[in-house]
């Protein structure tokens, strides 16, 4: 069978915005979606983790890890909605077919995602109450579980969207009486785990920076030793993290990658320096988190947070080239007709700021509480 026979229809009615927009808002829409998601991807894990150490202070940045998880995982859905909701508009014709295949997996974020959410704030409340221990403890770690689990979901779906030519194995394999059954994974795609594990490498590194901007503005109330410990803390789980991007890293990049999207990586200027700067970023902030002074000042961790920020929108800019790549043999969307709906688009920008604006006051606010807590 040929791929492109399950390629969707085209809609007559064409993108609702340039393509250069729709791009653009996916790209920011991820980098944002990022920020939020590394921080349970990684961080939970990591609290779940830090359960286990007997240092009263590794119990001090487990219990700050999972009482900002609730607003976090909030935050991270929520802005997720963008770059999802761009993938639906412009890129329908794989994503949907993807999504077919493994129905039944990709459905199930919907569940998983729902109980790491009630895990998190079960494992808020055991540690702000200071009860219920036992149960904080059990709740942090199938939260971590079901995040990590969603997240080898996530990255079969995406995977398995631009995997054309592996959809007919799978169909063949998975249906029943000729109509698929749903229960498709990308498993046999030689980029899904690499991808997947330089994705928890990239969030280790982000949860290390979260690390030292909680101790910087948010941790006024801890004891003095808290804010060193944190520190070096931080840089030791972003060494983790580095090593573990940069391993899978290459491995992604020379070992499962299509030679073909690579040579043509090569010949683009513009995409393989955005390529080169997602996997050069990440050792900077290393060494910000490694150089950094005994007690993180606010000016430290404004800077690690900023080049954090600018490896995950570099990280999200070489994706979406890659993605068109990997694309480009079955499906060029950058030609599909455009039909600027002008209502809708301007109402998205409008909403879209709006809501930026909310959750900086949100961020603002929380802030604020902390440090009039602090002062009291």
């Amino acid at each position: 069978m040929d791929p492109r026979e399950l390629i969707g229809p085209a809609s007559p009615l064409g993108l609702p915005a340039p393509f250069w927009f729709v791009e653009a808002f996916k790209v920011l829409g991820f980098t944002l979606h990022q920020a939020m998601m590394h921080l349970w991807y990684g961080g939970v894990p990591l609290a779940a983790v830090l359960s286990l150490l007997k240092d009263p202070r590794a119990g001090r940045a487990r219990a700050r890890l999972l009482g900002a998880m609730p607003v976090v995982v909030a935050l991270g859905i929520n802005l997720g909605v963008v770059p999802l909701l761009f993938t639906q508009v412009a890129y329908y014709r794989a994503f949907y077919p993807a999504g077919v295949l493994m129905a039944w997996p990709w459905l199930s974020v919907i569940a998983l995602v729902t109980l790491a959410y009630y895990g998190v704030y079960l494992g808020a409340i055991g540690v702000r109450s200071g009860t219920g221990a036992r149960r904080g403890m059990v709740a942090g770690w199938a939260a971590a579980l079901l995040f990590v689990t969603t997240g080898f979901l996530f990255a079969n779906n995406f995977s398995l969207m631009t995997n054309v030519r592996g959809w007919p194995d799978l169909l063949a394999r998975t249906a029943v009486a000729g109509a698929p059954a749903g229960t498709a994974l990308n498993t046999a795609d030689p980029t899904l785990l690499p991808r997947w594990l330089m994705l928890l490498g990239l969030a280790l590194v982000t949860t290390a920076a979260f690390l030292v901007i909680d101790a910087a503005f948010l941790a006024g109330r801890e004891r003095p030793e808290y804010h060193a410990w944190a520190g070096r803390a931080a840089a030791a789980v972003g060494t983790v993290g580095l090593a573990i991007f940069g391993a899978c890293g290459a491995w992604y990049v020379f070992g499962a990658l299509d030679p073909d999207v690579l040579a043509a990586l090569a010949g683009a200027p513009l995409p393989a320096a955005v390529a080169l700067l997602a996997a050069a970023i990440p050792a900077f902030t290393w060494v910000l988190l490694v150089a950094q002074p005994a007690r993180p000042s606010r000016l430290t961790a404004v800077l690690i947070g900023g080049v954090q920020f600018l490896a995950l929108a570099a990280n999200a800019g070489a994706r979406q080239w890659v993605q068109n790549m990997e694309l480009a043999p079955y499906l060029n969307v950058a030609a599909e007709p455009v039909r600027v709906e002008w209502s809708p688009l301007v109402l998205f920008l409008v909403l879209f700021v709006s809501g930026l604006g909310v959750v900086v006051w949100m961020l603002r606010r929380i802030a604020e509480v902390h440090r009039r807590e602090a002062a009291a």
